[in-house]
């Protein structure tokens, strides 16, 4: 009977725990030893090789690395609080509140394709949103049933049918400019989801025969409750986020404004609502009403404050733990914070992951990353498919906020940038990113991802090539 041993692998423990195995086997041995280390081998050693070379001290790397951090803190700035807060809240108010019936009802695999396309592809007039904001609102649709292809049109319309962005396009760069971006919006929203739905038609069939056999669930409440609950929601959004305009005198620089006139007035129906409607005690929200409001008198040039304080309260208020899990997941404004709470943990990390990386390589507006500006306006110029391709791709991989796609390539055709390619950047580069691509993937995986970005690239190079050929 042999003995039993620990010894490591490589050694003849039927002979002697001492006694190496020598030759092929002892090989064949260390080598499945080395089998699950070996990739982790792998990355220390290319991570201390990458960490050993770097060029510090170089101004362009050293600048680089400035310009990725001044990206991210203005990103944590102007987006976090004010944009992607505020989505969060709504994505989790979608996967809980919204009935998984009333989506697929417009939105699912079985809805009828003209109401589910129509639906989702003129979401972006009303959501004033970015490339990034857009994305907690899409995966909250996309796992409550929506289908893929409308799921998509709304992902890509959400931040590229922006109304305010349309019409300052129109004004800064000229009509045509506006009037081809915002047809170009609507088009692409509606054959992009509809290609992404025949090439996964596969997986479509099986998710629209899986819906067909789902019962009918319950409805606490009416659905205009819930339409007006949201309604608030989405008017804190788009007005907190309200772009300030070029020239006063105008409707939308009244907006701009008493655009937190109108946030506090939507969040004070929206406390009404969770009281009246969705259970909260009166005596708890009129504390964080009272909070609030005193923060806004104690400082009265800093809107961001009673506005964290606002968003810190009501997250205090629907985060009720709960000892029985059962109990747990009938509180609906427990789940709601879960929901909530889990989307941020998912999509921040990758977002903030790519803001630096985009801004390593590529820069600010008006200042360059590791990849040189020259570079970008030579290729640019012109009508040619290389042109407009390069202003797709580059256009589709950098971060542009809401609005500021317009100043920059107010700069780039001022030194020499097509209009082909201009139109290509403004219809790839607002509804993509860097950062919002890591997040697509994490939704979708990987193949659904690089096909969504590819249709993308392509269709904005083909539109710029012809748009450029009438309008050179």
């Amino acid at each position: 009977m042999k003995a039993v041993s620990n010894s490591p692998a490589g050694y003849d423990t039927a002979r002697s725990p001492a006694v190496p195995v020598t030759g092929l086997a002892g090989l064949g041995r260390r080598l499945a030893h080395w089998k699950q280390d070996w990739k982790w081998l792998a990355v220390l050693i290319g991570g201390f090789l990458i960490v050993y070379n770097l060029p510090v001290g170089n101004q362009r790397f050293d600048n680089a690395v400035m310009e990725a951090l001044h990206l991210a803190r203005w990103y944590a700035q102007e987006h976090v609080l004010l944009c992607l807060v505020p989505a969060f809240f709504i994505a989790g108010g979608i996967a809980v509140f919204v009935s998984q019936a009333s989506v697929m009802k417009y939105l699912g695999a079985n809805a009828p394709k003209v109401l589910a396309y129509g639906v989702a592809s003129v979401s972006g007039t009303i959501l004033a949103v970015c490339s990034c904001t857009v994305l907690p609102l899409f995966a909250g649709i996309y796992r409550m049933g929506a289908g893929l292809g409308p799921a998509v049109a709304f992902l890509y319309s959400g931040p590229a049918i922006n109304v305010l962005a349309i019409v300052l396009t129109a004004s800064v760069l000229g009509v045509r400019l506006g009037v081809a971006r915002a047809v170009g919006a609507i088009l692409f929203s509606v054959v992009i989801g509809g290609m992404m739905h025949l090439i996964f038609r596969q997986e479509e069939q099986a998710k629209s025969r899986a819906q067909a056999q789902l019962p009918e669930p319950e409805v606490k409440r009416p659905l205009w409750q819930n339409a007006v609950y949201f309604a608030m929601m989405v008017l804190i959004l788009v007005f907190a986020n309200w772009g300030k305009p070029q020239e006063s005198g105008t409707l939308w620089a009244a907006i701009y404004a008493n655009r937190w006139t109108v946030v506090s007035l939507s969040g004070l129906v929206l406390a009404a609502i969770l009281v009246r409607w969705f259970g909260v005690r009166l005596a708890e929200m009129a504390t964080v009403v009272v909070l609030t409001a005193l923060a806004a008198v104690l400082v009265p040039h800093e809107p961001t404050v009673p506005f964290v304080v606002g968003v810190v309260g009501l997250a205090l208020l629907i985060n009720r733990p709960h000892e029985d899990e059962e109990a747990a997941a009938e509180d609906e404004l427990a789940e709601w914070w879960r929901q909530t709470w889990g989307f941020a943990k998912q999509i921040l990390p990758l977002l903030f992951y790519g803001v630096l990386i985009s801004g390593f390589l590529l820069g600010r507006p008006g200042h360059e990353g590791l990849i040189p500006s020259g570079w970008v306006y030579w290729a640019v110029g012109g009508n040619s498919l290389l042109s407009n391709f390069v202003a797709s791709f580059v256009g589709a991989f950098m971060y542009f906020a809401t609005l500021t796609e317009v100043p920059i390539l107010q700069g780039l055709l001022g030194n020499g940038m097509g209009q082909g390619p201009a139109l290509a950047l403004l219809l790839a580069g607002p509804a993509l990113s860097l950062p919002n691509m890591l997040v697509i993937r994490s939704v979708l995986g990987t193949k659904k991802t690089v096909v969504f970005v590819s249709l993308v690239v392509v269709m904005a190079t083909i539109s710029g090539m012809i748009f450029g050929a009438f309008f050179a």
